[in-house]
């Protein structure tokens, strides 16, 4: 399977299968599920042709599960990736089932707070028991799902075609760090979390200003998206930035130092030299879509062209729009916690700010 240090050369998706998705309800920490099952079934997928692309989320919805897209290489494809993907998964679940239930104790009551802020409305009728609270899909089960891209995050069909791209570079790259990485330590996990935000924030917004303002309008999104719950803190945040403050400001300039100029990436170490490559070129095909009117959002305070959509076409309004959802997406996989990641914009923020 391609590397995420090298990456998938950009396929060519015209004769493409049709996404398949597959939603693996597991309550157990994926990284096994990642690193011994999806992996080799992706890694044998491309090496007998049948793979155009794939990319993975973690999500919460009716219980904690895995959510894998994999898109066959033509149609003819689509029938034996299904049966090999079945096959894998039943064979994970059997060999190694997830031994936690979620129906009783804390992570109950987390899911179900946010399923009362994320589905406030009639939509929430579908996901809800007779009681009404979420309903919980059984553990170490599948099920075949349809694929819903999100074209208004991501920007219309020809930023949903990057995003897919992108997403499994970031795929590649978390498994590859499951398996190479203690990211099961936390300190381990946050300070990988934070240099691979470091890399991507600054590629896309080399201006220092720029760059502070973004990371604390990000944490401000999280810490709104949660009111009244506690859940996204900022006191405790400024608490522990001191201990850390002097080594994060001076590794967030190194980082800036070398995504700024051609060829700086290779001063970074390991892992990220391939990653801040590969946000170089994210960026660059951000700025050419936007540049040819191809990104198209929901429109903002009654803006756009009459039929609720706007395009963007002025990259300084693309990038930050869109590295929002990528960052996010992540560290989803990387299995980091918005609590944490609002955390790490924060202390991202002030760190930029006190070293300049």
């Amino acid at each position: 399977m391609s590397s995420a240090l090298t990456g998938p050369a950009p396929a060519d998706t015209r004769r493409a299968g049709a996404w398949q998705a597959t939603h693996i309800f597991y309550a157990a920490n994926p990284r096994p599920m990642l690193t011994h099952c999806i992996r080799p079934l992706i890694a044998a997928l491309e090496a007998d042709g049948l793979l155009a692309g794939y990319f993975f989320i973690n999500y919460w919805l009716e219980g904690p599960h895995v959510r894998l897209r994999i898109r066959p290489s033509c149609p003819e494809a689509e029938a034996e990736v299904r049966r090999r993907t079945e096959e894998a998964l039943d064979a994970f679940l059997t060999e190694r089932p997830a031994l936690y239930e979620v129906d009783s104790g804390f992570l109950n009551e987390f899911y179900n707070a946010l399923f009362d802020i994320e589905f406030p409305g009639a939509e929430r009728g579908a996901y809800m028991d007779d009681r009404g609270r979420m309903n919980l899909r059984p553990n170490n089960s599948r099920s075949d799902e349809r694929y819903e891209p999100e074209y208004a995050k991501y920007g219309g069909p020809a930023g949903i075609e990057l995003a897919e791209w992108h997403f499994r570079h970031s795929s590649d790259l978390v498994i590859d760090a499951f398996r190479s990485k203690n990211l099961h330590l936390r300190t381990v996990l946050l300070g990988t979390s934070a240099q691979l935000m470091m890399v991507m924030s600054a590629t896309f917004l080399p201006d220092r200003q720029k760059l502070a303002d973004y990371l604390d309008s990000y944490y401000e999104f999280w810490h709104r998206a949660f009111p009244g719950t506690g859940f996204i803190g900022s006191d405790e945040y400024d608490s522990n930035y001191a201990s850390m403050a002097a080594g994060l400001a001076s590794r967030f300039d190194r980082v800036r130092a070398a995504t700024a100029g051609e060829g700086g990436a290779a001063r970074l170490p390991g892992f990220l030299a391939g990653w801040a490559e590969h946000c170089a070129e994210l960026r660059e095909r951000v700025v050419a879509l936007a540049r040819d009117g191809d990104l198209v959002f929901p429109s903002r305070d009654g803006e756009g062209d009459g039929d609720g959509e706007e395009r963007v076409t002025a990259p300084s309004a693309a990038l930050p729009m869109l590295l929002s959802p990528y960052m996010h997406m992540t560290n989803n996989r990387l299995h980091v916690t918005i609590r944490d990641e609002a955390y790490l914009s924060h202390v991202l923020g002030r760190a930029l700010r006190e070293s300049g």
